[in-house]
């Protein structure tokens, strides 16, 4: 593995890390402030930072070096998370977010001073009380003469000639010895953290070996002298304690299991030294273990507060085993198991030719086939968590620029979905989300002139409904004004002024191209550029939108996907002497008319009756160009089909099966083709396109004309 791959995992951990700090703060704005959730940022932040120096991105180390620095203090009850401090972070890891993306993209870093500036200023500790700090810091120390200097050197020289702490360790505990470079000081590098981070297992650093201390007038700052000997317990694994040291440099470290029960030797030149400066945390109750007296003289930190570095032990869980696989060796497997569920269509369809359809093992391989298939795309499949995870973030961007203010509510953040439905739903979700704060919600004044709490919601859920993921953007803010809606599409000339449209009808009006009520274009929204965007990206993924809006109550688009876009459960039909699929996800319903089921309205127009309401019948036929396909709506068959524009009813001659198909890209094995949305190949070897359902009603409904005209060669 070359260097530019390591760097690669490097970003990958970058990225899991940004979004487990991103949901630790979603964890902290809710009130739940625990130590460790506030460590768990920390230990993102260290990584990162590690990851850094090792491959020379020196502005992202220092960033993160300085946020480092501040989140240190927080998590050892140095500072108190209050408001202000919470936004300083929170704005630390927005900027955390840029710099990464800056590294990855080899782009220029952004503009941090600011930033840096606040975290500096953040970082500044309150001067403590002198006389009760400095009388109850050297309470516990050994006597060693006259009383201790106002410096504080002799409480530390106290500390290192104290013998060592007799702390019990038993048998299958962990020793660890580091000893760090001497250039373990360079690019704002830190051994401390790194021994705190032991602490956080539950460790004890039980002496430091300064036999390497030169003499003072030898004595270089910026070197790293000393090393330390520490304790973990047996329930800490190897990689937890080894990934600490992870990203240090050249250094010496030594993890082995304590043989007995015994305090581990300590050599001549090791002096006995407790450096964790951490504050004293409740320890949960061990039913197991009984807790360990320990009598150690406490560590001063530089505010001469007495510290106790005691810490909870975490329950240990089994971590679940992984392994990164690249995406093209994945890609290939899936295509691999496509074909085979091509050739096993095409095994069956040579047997039942054969009149050897219902032989046992050949249901066998079917149900086998399926499972498959089915297993290899969850392997695909990743949790809309990666989508969701950016949305806090452009929130925070938009109540700055809109003065608004806005609570995020995340639903079903875990629903798996492909990860080609993952990777291109962003930039429709992200128009969604500001087009729901910029023109939904009120300001804070409107909403309590209406009686609403002066904080606006917003909604983001993803659930799986009939084999597909419907993503629903909701808020509870002014809805659609209707009327204004309408005015602005007669005043652009989307529609004549005597139109006569439905309530549905009017709100899919923001949906066309250089449509905006905005009274103002801004940075965020006005130039009539999002919401044609959001459809047709939906329409690329074969998938579809729907409004629901009450007006002064707010507004809900539910964007309905398919769960992968590499296959899907289709109907295949025949119109005239061609095959199509029709993706069984918008059929309804399918149905022979009775003679009076359908009311011709001229020569190429009809409704049928569907329950008391009259749907408007498309024949695939004439949109499509295709001759010798059945013209007499009674004798053909039926599909009543749901789009983004309500229900229609598609014409075609017959119904041959339903089953699973592979979806084979038109675009990129021919042309993109306006109506279709891929092809796929049949068990008998034919080639079947796919139509693309949500294309074609709108197509006819902007105008019926085109009915009349072959696909693709109408304007």
């Amino acid at each position: 593995m070359n260097l530019d791959e390591i760097q690669q995992i490097f970003f990958q951990e970058c990225e899991e890390g940004l979004a487990m700090m991103e949901a630790s703060f979603a964890t902290v704005r809710q009130g739940d402030d625990d130590p460790e959730t506030i460590n768990t940022i920390f230990r993102a932040v260290h990584s990162i930072k590690g990851g850094a120096g090792a491959f020379g991105h020196e502005r992202l180390q220092a960033f993160t070096h300085e946020y480092e620095t501040l989140l240190d203090l927080v998590r050892n009850n140095t500072l108190t998370l209050s408001s202000d401090l919470l936004g300083t972070i929170v704005g630390a890891f927005d900027m955390l977010a840029d710099h990464v993306a800056a590294a990855r993209d080899q782009g220029d870093p952004p503009a941090d001073g600011a930033m840096l500036a606040r975290l500096v200023a953040a970082s500044v500790v309150p001067a403590p009380l002198p006389v009760a700090s400095t009388a109850t810091a050297t309470a516990s120390l050994p006597a060693t003469g006259p009383a201790a200097s106002a410096d504080g050197f002799d409480d530390l020289f106290a500390l290192c000639d104290a013998p060592a702490p007799a702390r019990p360790s038993a048998e299958g505990d962990w020793q660890v010895t580091f000893v760090p470079g001497t250039d373990a000081l360079d690019n704002g590098g830190d051994p401390l953290l790194l021994l705190r981070e032991l602490g956080m297992l539950d460790g004890d650093v039980l002496a430091a070996d300064v036999s390497r201390l030169p003499l003072l007038d030898a004595l270089d700052p910026e070197r790293a002298y000393l090393g330390w000997t520490a304790i973990v317990p047996a329930a800490a694994s190897d990689d937890d304690i080894r990934s600490i040291f992870e990203f240090v440099g050249a250094c010496e470290l030594v993890v082995e299991r304590i043989p007995s029960a015994a305090t581990p030797p300590i050599d001549a030149g090791v002096a006995a030294i407790d450096l964790l400066d951490e504050p004293a945390l409740p320890a949960a109750a061990d039913p197991i273990d009984p807790p360990v007296e320990d009598d150690r003289p406490a560590a001063p930190m530089a505010t001469g507060q007495p510290v106790d570095i005691a810490a909870p032990r975490a329950a240990v869980s089994a971590p679940a085993q992984t392994i990164r696989v690249d995406l093209d060796k994945l890609d290939r497997l899936v295509n691999l198991v496509g074909e085979l569920v091509i050739t096993q269509a095409m095994l069956a369809q040579r047997l039942s030719e054969h009149g050897m359809a219902g032989i046992s093992e050949l249901t066998d391989l079917d149900h086998l086939t399926r499972e498959l298939q089915e297993s290899t795309m969850a392997i695909r499949a990743q949790p809309m968590k990666t989508v969701f995870s950016r949305v806090p973030r452009i929130i925070r961007e938009l109540e700055l620029e809109t003065g608004k203010r806005v609570r995020l509510d995340i639903v079903g953040e875990m629903t798996e979905v492909d990860k080609t439905v993952v990777e291109r739903i962003g930039e429709p979700l992200t128009h969604l989300i500001r087009n729901a704060v910029d023109h939904g919600l009120e300001t804070p004044a409107d909403r309590l002139a209406a009686g609403k709490p002066e904080e606006g919601v917003v909604t983001l859920s993803a659930v799986h409904h009939s084999g597909r993921i419907v993503i629903t953007v909701a808020d509870d803010g002014r809805g659609i004004d209707r009327k204004r809606v309408r005015a602005k599409a007669i005043e652009r000339g989307i529609v004549a002024a005597d139109a006569i449209l439905s309530d549905e009808e009017v709100d899919n009006l923001i949906f066309a191209p250089g449509f905006s009520t905005a009274a103002t274009v801004s940075s965020i929204s006005g130039r009539g550029v999002g919401m044609d965007v959001v459809r047709k990206n939906v329409q690329a993924l074969g998938g579809r939108i729907g409004i629901s809006s009450n007006f002064g109550s707010g507004s809900s688009f539910a964007l309905s996907l398919p769960l992968t876009l590499a296959v899907l459960d289709g109907m295949i039909v025949t119109v005239g002497d061609q095959t199509f699929v029709i993706p069984l996800g918008h059929i309804v319903e399918s149905l022979r008319p009775s003679d009076d089921g359908v009311k011709v309205l001229g020569p190429s127009a009809s409704l049928l009756d569907v329950r008391g309401s009259y749907v408007p019948v498309h024949r695939v036929a004439e949109q499509l160009g295709i001759e010798g396909a059945q013209t007499d709506p009674s004798r053909a068959v039926l599909i009543v089909v749901e789009s983004d524009t309500g229900q229609a009813v598609l014409m075609v001659d017959s119904i041959q099966d339903q089953r699973q198909v592979v979806v084979k890209s038109l675009e990129a094995n021919y042309a993109a083709i306006p109506g279709l949305a891929g092809a796929t190949i049949l068990g008998d070897g034919r080639v079947a396109l796919i139509l693309d359902v949500d294309a074609l009603i709108s197509r006819w409904r902007r105008d019926p004309r085109l009915g009349t005209a072959p696909l693709g060669m109408a304007a």
